[in-house]
C-alpha cells in the first residue's frame, strides 16, 4: 500500500484484521487514484464508545469518506 504523505481524507476501518484482505482492495484503488487515506483495525463490538466518537468526529480531521466493512472472522 502506498504512503501518501498529505492529510487523508478516506478513512478505511474494519473490525479485525481477518478483514484486511478484502479492504485491501480499496486502497489499492486508492493508491491507484493517489487519493490520501488511513487504515484503522477497531472492533465496534468491543469499543463501541470509539467508534461513535471516531464517526461523529472525522470531520474535523478533514476526513471525507469512511469506508468501513466487518465480518471475516
Amino acid at each position: 500500500m502506498l504512503k501518501i504523505k498529505t492529510k487523508p481524507l478516506i478513512r478505511i476501518i474494519m473490525g479485525s484484521d481477518s478483514d484486511l484482505p478484502v479492504m485491501k482492495q480499496a486502497a489499492e484503488i486508492l493508491d491507484e487514484f493517489k487519493v490520501s487515506y488511513e487504515i484503522k483495525i477497531t472492533s465496534a463490538h468491543r469499543t463501541p464508545d470509539l467508534m461513535s466518537s471516531y464517526s461523529k468526529n472525522a470531520h474535523k480531521r478533514g476526513i471525507k469518506v469512511i469506508i468501513a466493512g466487518a465480518g471475516g472472522s
